[in-house]
């Protein structure tokens, strides 16, 4: 179990005054009589990374999740995440703080809009991105992370056509990395495309040698600018290993609070977009430490997935646990 930071620290919490050292400490107390284990996601708040057992991207959690071994698993991110971590682990209770943190790109598809152009194109591979609901997983062929899509569809079938869903900037950059055509489905993550090359450009000339990372969900035009385009987790070892002491960071802004921790020693810049200094995913952050402590105090809300849509999603999920080994 992870510490956590000096009482002297931390304010009392708006919402209830209670200060938030001993918030953190009842969900370590609820964790341990609810037998539970709290995943959460880079882009989660830090008072929420500071009480997981563990903190990572989605191929990350995905592996967690199968292999937790509680009761309960408290999933702290967004709802198509516990519903994965639901799919692969289908005994244990899922508990999601906030049942309204959705996601635009899972949004963005459709499974009815999905299966009617599969209908229409039985022969179609259809490569997921992990960020889409447990229907459309039940449709697809093989699930991928930013983290390892170029290697699962390196091994896709070379005499199918692919489709790529949900995030067409995701598909074009791993197209252009393997040379595999792709359709795309016309789907984005809204906090991403908020970067833009003009704000990128500003931050560069305020951090003059500041080198920058942007995660593949970013635009074409930001990658482009971008020193290095790669997935949540390997920015953490891509940012150990600069010698620069500032760098930019293009992504959702709570992967900052990690960086600080794993990346002590260094500068790390927010990359801004157009409207503000930061990029904050809106979803991610409904996800509360007093949420966190009610959900494990009440056990609810409770992710429910129909098990035929359940059994159905987890044959692609496993076969991208497989294939990333």
């Amino acid at each position: 179990m992870k510490s956590f930071p000096a009482a002297a620290v931390f304010p009392p919490l708006p919402s209830g005054g209670v200060p938030l050292i001993d918030l953190q400490r009842e969900v370590i107390a609820l964790k341990k009589t609810k037998d539970a284990i709290i995943l959460a996601h880079n882009y989660q708040c830090e008072d929420i990374q500071a009480v997981a057992d563990f903190v990572g991207d989605s191929l990350g959690l995905a592996y967690k999740a199968a292999a937790a071994q509680n009761s309960t698993i408290v999933f702290c991110g967004v709802h198509f995440m516990a519903e994965t971590a639901k799919i692969v682990n289908p005994t244990r209770k899922v508990l999601l703080p906030d049942l309204n943190a959705g996601c635009s790109l899972a949004d963005s598809c459709p499974a009815e809009k999905l299966a009617a152009i599969k209908a229409a194109q039985p022969n179609l591979y259809v490569v997921a991105y992990i960020n889409c609901s447990a229907a459309v997983k039940a449709l697809s062929d093989v699930i991928v992370t930013s983290g390892n899509a170029s290697k699962i569809v390196q091994k896709a079938p070379a005499d199918r056509p692919i489709l790529f869903v949900p995030d067409q900037n995701l598909g074009s950059w791993v197209s252009a990395k393997t040379g595999r055509a792709m359709q795309l489905w016309p789907g984005n993550c809204y906090a991403h495309v908020q970067f833009t090359p003009t704000a990128l450009l500003r931050a560069k000339a305020e951090h003059p040698g500041a080198p920058v990372v942007a995660h593949p969900e970013c635009t074409e035009a930001v990658r482009d600018l971008a020193d290095m385009v790669c997935s949540t987790e390997l920015m953490v070892d891509w940012c150990k290993q600069q010698t620069a002491q500032t760098l930019i960071i293009t992504t959702e802004s709570g992967m900052i609070h990690r960086l600080r921790r794993e990346v002590p020693g260094k500068t790390f810049v927010a990359a801004p977009t157009d409207r503000c200094s930061c990029n904050d995913c809106r979803f991610m952050k409904m996800n509360t430490l007093e949420k966190v402590r009610d959900c494990l105090r009440d056990g609810t809300p409770e992710i429910i997935l129909p098990e035929s849509v359940r059994a159905a999603a987890e044959i692609p999920l496993r076969r991208m646990l497989e294939w990333s080994k």
